[in-house]
């Protein structure tokens, strides 16, 4: 069976800013799927710890005062996360996100700050197998006009997006996407094993960052743009 009809599960975070390396936690979710249609789905609420700007509130509609009366310790529900994703991982069965180097690398920051064991030390190794809707859609339809956010996206898939910015509804989208993109493109990505995605994944993540870099490089000599995935290099 080819990887999109199988067995996927769906990870999203919604969180208090756009740095994984500074941002916290504030909602996650862990979708199963088996061809595109769920089968289980985690939902958490975290108390970050830290506040929650109006902005990060803004955008996926938790407050303050919501983390903080009904959230879960931030350790404890970091640690039932990684737990989620290692057991996924280590069977084998694909981790689907859309841009992957934020939601893992932010996991695996958590995970630091709270004295536990990153998703490679547990698999032992690389993080993997990762299908990453966006880099797929960005490498495979690199010319079409317009933004690549996840709604933008789900349009050009007919992919229904119920809850924009609700860490479940995100997440289930992009394995919808995923499922999409693996049809649209068999001999690019819908037909080849994992392994070999996965390695694929790494290259055009990297041929995106490095164009990306040359071209704010134009007005910044110093700009820098980390051309690791499904992981950010920790700083």
């Amino acid at each position: 069976m080819t990887w999109w009809k199988g067995q996927l599960t769906g990870f999203d975070l919604e969180t208090t800013g756009t740095d994984p390396e500074e941002s916290r936690i504030v909602t996650a979710a862990v979708v199963d799927t088996l061809g595109g249609r769920v089968e289980a789905a985690t939902n958490w609420l975290i108390d970050p710890g830290v506040p929650i700007p109006a902005e990060a509130t803004a955008i996926h509609g938790i407050t303050d005062a919501e983390a903080r009366s009904n959230g879960r310790p931030a350790a404890e529900a970091i640690e039932e996360i990684a737990r989620a994703l290692h057991q996924r991982l280590a069977a084998g069965r694909p981790v689907v996100a859309f841009n992957a180097p934020y939601d893992l690398s932010l996991l695996d920051a958590e995970l630091r700050r709270h004295g536990r064991p990153t998703l490679a030390d547990r698999l032992g190794g690389p993080v993997t197998p990762v299908v990453d809707a966006m880099v797929v859609d960005r490498a495979l339809d690199k010319y079409r006009k317009g933004s690549r956010t996840l709604q933008r996206v789900c349009e050009v898939y007919g992919v229904e997006l119920h809850d924009a910015h609700e860490a479940g509804s995100d997440a289930l989208a992009a394995v919808r996407v995923a499922v999409a993109l693996g049809h649209r493109y068999p001999d690019q990505a819908g037909d080849l094993p994992l392994d070999e995605l996965h390695r694929r994944q790494i290259d055009w993540y990297r041929t995106w960052a490095t164009d990306l870099q040359a071209w704010l490089r134009r007005k910044d000599p110093a700009a820098t743009v980390d051309p690791r995935w499904p992981l950010k290099a920790a700083s």
